[in-house]
């Protein structure tokens, strides 16, 4: 069985972990607002859904956004903008809460009728010389268990999301590094 790649990208070889392949999979089923944080349209909409409840006010003091209520009003009525430190924790806490809040919703869907098939489209070798280049097609796999990456998702642990990615593409046999690095992966639930 093939150990884990240490040297990615020596010979030319294009890609990006699976994990990570995966995680902006998740993020987009997760249905953040597409408005970026900086426009006043998505700084409102990300601040309505953070005030709303007990768990987004949590959020927001855990991703450091310590304001007097007074400020946080004139944010919500528009009659004063967050700099750009505020602005990028503001949004760091919306992400956390939204992944946190659709997690279980996810987790039902992608495990439902036996697991949830993921297309991995291999590393592109276009820069890598011929006699360095492995040979790699597109694979199917079918997760049965999403637990351990949507918990390690859920909770933006990059380390724990790729072991918990690699211990399920082990499933693909001996040839399971050759799809350690990827250009895409893909799954709709």
């Amino acid at each position: 069985m093939p150990d884990r790649t240490h040297d990615f990208g020596h010979y030319g070889a294009r890609g990006e972990r699976g994990s990570e392949a995966a995680a902006r999979v998740l993020d987009s089923l997760a249905g953040y607002i597409a408005t970026p944080v900086t426009s006043a349209r998505g700084l409102s909409a990300r601040l309505r859904y953070l005030t709303r409840s007990a768990a987004g006010r949590d959020a927001m003091r855990a991703a450091g956004v310590t304001v007097t209520p007074r400020t946080l009003k004139a944010w919500l009525a528009g009659k004063q903008r967050p700099n750009k430190a505020n602005l990028a924790k503001i949004d760091a806490a919306y992400r956390t809460l939204r992944r946190h809040n659709v997690a279980r919703y996810l987790l039902g869907r992608l495990n439902a009728n036996g697991g949830t098939r993921v297309e991995i489209h291999p590393l592109d070798q276009g820069r890598v010389p011929v006699p360095h280049q492995r040979v790699l097609e597109y694979r199917r796999l079918n997760i049965r268990t999403w637990d351990a990456i949507i918990a390690a998702w859920t909770a933006s642990d990059a380390g724990a999301l790729d072991d918990a990615w690699i211990d399920q593409i082990v499933s693909l046999g001996s040839q399971w590094g050759k799809y350690e690095y990827v250009t895409s992966v893909g799954f709709a639930a």
